[in-house]
């Protein structure tokens, strides 16, 4: 195997770092981070809770991408000098170290180098992930909650914060549909490419005579609304059911009508949330996600209007976005970015990064 070229490598991953300290503009952070500080620093921040949420939420970003991008520098002028000792001193395991650190270094940058893809009005904010069974029957049912615990083990994998905010599930197995939280700078900028139809074929466990059945499941991502936002709703566009929350098979889960569910009239938006104690609670959140879904609506229409005048007469890249075969042989594969993968028990466990990465460079390049 062919030595590898360090000295090339180390000065093709400083300028992808001197090119996107420039991206982010590393002193404008520095700056705005100081603004932030005496922000969240005034005496009677709390009295607007609302405003002071988001002043510490904007702070602790700010922060968080400069400390990654002060990291990262450090490591890449940390290399020569690693590479050096280990050179004079002839030290092989030495060597091999300083290669997997070089590695590692340069998986971060190319992280990074993602997220500064991520410029959309709403990228930065949370996310809101409604997972829906679609045409499949029961299979469709339980497609749709191995999705859910695709994306829940994708979160737990990277440390992302997620509120399940209500889960129907379906009578014999599976789940209707499903509406989650991710709390995370840039959450729904890199979850948005997950947006779309996942098809599975397999041979459904369901099946006595062990056919192969395809199933579907649609991914629904909207950023979570800000109160800058101004999503009016009118309280009579609204119909409000409560019920009783309730577990898989239907169990009862609460004993009073606590879950709540509204439909937006004019649109046909139907949104629910069972997760909290009260009533008036569930009601305040469902609101929140019908805002966010109706804030959604509201960019995609401007969207279709620009794509209009621009003759822009491509279908819709979300539709049948990924397909997942697990019989008769393995493969995931991105039918958008023609990205695969033959290890489908990997992504099935949360493993998608590479696809999403995929997706953002596509989505950028389209």
């Amino acid at each position: 195997m062919a030595a590898r070229e360090y000295d090339l490598e180390i000065a093709a991953i400083d300028a992808t770092l001197v090119s996107i300290e420039k991206v982010l503009d590393l002193p404008k952070l520095r700056a705005s981070a100081i603004e932030l500080e005496a922000a969240a620093g005034v005496p009677d921040l709390w009295d607007d809770p609302e405003n002071a949420q988001k002043v510490t939420s904007r702070l602790s970003r700010v922060q968080s991408t400069i400390s990654r991008l002060e990291g990262l520098r450090r490591r890449v002028e940390d290399m020569p000098i690693l590479l050096e000792l280990a050179n004079a001193e002839g030290d092989e395991a030495a060597l091999a170290d300083a290669g997997t650190e070089l590695d590692s270094v340069k998986k971060a940058i190319g992280e990074l180098e993602v997220q500064t893809l991520l410029n959309g009005e709403y990228d930065e904010r949370d996310a809101l992930v409604t997972i829906r069974s679609e045409a499949g029957g029961v299979e469709a049912a339980d497609w749709a909650e191995m999705l859910m615990r695709m994306y829940l083990r994708y979160c737990e994998r990277h440390n992302l914060k997620v509120d399940v905010l209500e889960t129907s599930y379906a009578e014999e197995a599976g789940i209707k549909s499903t509406t989650f939280r991710v709390s995370s700078p840039y959450a729904y900028g890199t979850l948005s490419v997950e947006q779309g139809t996942h098809r599975l074929v397999r041979i459904s466990p369901f099946d006595s005579q062990s056919r192969r059945h395809t199933s579907f499941a649609g991914v629904e991502i909207v950023p979570v609304v800000e109160q800058s936002d101004a999503i009016e709703i009118d309280e009579k566009e609204i119909r409000v059911d409560v019920y009783r929350s309730s577990g898989p098979g239907g169990q009862g889960v609460n004993t009073t009508d606590s879950a709540v569910r509204l439909t937006h009239i004019p649109t046909g938006i139907v949104v629910s949330c069972q997760n909290e104690r009260s009533q008036i609670q569930n009601k305040a959140t469902a609101m929140a996600v019908l805002q966010s879904k109706l804030l959604e609506r509201r960019r995609q229409e401007e969207q279709a209007k620009i794509n209009a005048l621009k003759g822009d007469n491509s279908g819709s890249w979300g539709n049948q976005m990924r397909s997942y075969v697990l019989a008769p042989y393995q493969m995931v594969k991105d039918l958008r970015t023609d990205y695969e993968t033959g290890n489908t028990s990997a992504v099935l466990n949360g493993e998608i990064d590479e696809f999403i990465e995929a997706g953002i460079r596509w989505r950028r390049s389209s």
